[in-house]
């Protein structure tokens, strides 16, 4: 058993009173003061009053986090001053071809010069409605990804006003999903009332978002599901690549549109590239322990062969990249709702493989 000390009364001192002797917390040393250097023997510290100095802690820096994950490189860009100067040589080389084109037509003959004209006209036009619905879909994606940041900060800040603004901006977006009409009802009958910012953020993630993150998981589970069984049955490693990288975009499409995206090809693009850069960001296509545990659970490592095995592995980095899309492609972050697991969804992957074996 431990001796208890003994117990002094309170007592008032100064600090430049001689037989005050301050200690370094950190390392146990005693600091003598300045017109005492002889107080550093233990001797001398006996019947006076003893202060120790608390260890002077800096708080960790915290470096600003980009909600989406993406690391955004600052400055200038030649890289887009040389595509977008490219690209307008080209575009000017080809309108000058077709120009010509179109006069050698009308040179040759008016029928075939007016049947040139017309198709350049459906060619011009239809390219302008491509664009138009590219740019769409980029400002979509664009405002989807601002809404999920300025949630974050109204979580963290509970602003009330900047949190009805998100809840009508958010309303906007999916006012076409007949799926969320009672959730947008309700969420339109709360909105003016007095309620936090940061719970005004989590009573529209409960309403609208729970049936889309339920459809989000079906999806992710279905396709992890067709990966790995394709890939367990397919002859050729090639067909494997293939079939993965199509339905990897086909999946993350898919999630986007869910959650109020409508990105074309070049937002197809700019979203795998997000994607791709937020799962090495997050260290997310390493196998954890937890679900090697699940494999050996299962005991699939006794009961599968390695072409199976395989496309477990396969359905596990699909089911990997469909998870860092709900990241890139929800509007609010999650906070009163759980984040999807890899390990669900490698249940259900497991689970339907037992049913296939038995």
């Amino acid at each position: 058993m431990t001796e208890r000390g003994q117990h002094r009364r309170p007592a008032t001192f100064k600090l430049d009173d001689p037989s005050v002797v301050l200690i370094d917390g950190n390392d146990g040393a005693h600091s003598a003061p300045r017109d005492n250097p002889s107080s550093r023997d233990n001797s001398a510290l006996r019947g006076k009053v003893q202060i120790a100095t608390e260890a002077e802690t800096q708080p960790p820096i915290s470096a600003p986090v980009d909600p989406s994950g993406v690391i955004r490189r600052k400055g200038f860009r030649w890289g887009t001053i040389f595509w977008s100067a490219f690209t307008g040589l080209v575009s000017l080389a080809f309108w000058l071809w077709v120009s010509r084109l179109i006069g050698d037509l009308f040179a040759q003959s008016q029928t075939l010069g007016t049947i040139g004209f017309v198709l350049a006209a459906l060619a011009g036009g239809s390219l302008a409605v491509i664009i138009g619905r590219e740019a769409y879909g980029l400002i979509r994606l664009a405002k989807i990804e601002q809404l999920h940041a300025r949630a974050a900060t109204v979580l963290l800040t509970d602003n009330r006003a900047e949190g009805r603004a998100i809840i009508r901006e958010l309303l906007k977006l999916e006012h076409t999903n007949p799926q969320l009409a009672r959730a947008r009802a309700t969420l339109t009958k709360h909105i003016d009332d007095i309620i936090d910012g940061a719970d005004l953020i989590r009573l529209a993630e409960r309403e609208l978002l729970t049936p889309l993150d339920q459809e989000a998981r079906a999806l992710i589970s279905k396709a992890a599901q067709r990966v790995s069984l394709v890939t367990a049955i397919s002859p050729k490693a090639l067909i494997d690549v293939v079939f993965v990288l199509i339905a990897t975009v086909r999946l993350v499409g898919q999630l986007a549109r869910l959650y109020g995206g409508r990105p074309g090809a070049i937002g197809m693009i700019k979203l795998m590239r997000q994607t791709i850069s937020h799962l090495a960001i997050t260290g997310g296509i390493a196998i954890g322990d937890s679900v090697v545990q699940q494999l050996v659970g299962h005991g699939l490592a006794a009961k599968l062969s390695s072409k199976l095995g395989e496309g477990m592995l396969n359905g596990m980095l699909t089911a990997r990249l469909g998870l860092a899309a709900i990241d890139l492609t929800r509007p609010l972050p999650f906070n009163a709702l759980p984040r999807p697991a890899l390990g669900d969804l490698v249940k259900d992957l497991a689970r339907t493989k037992r049913d296939k074996d038995e």
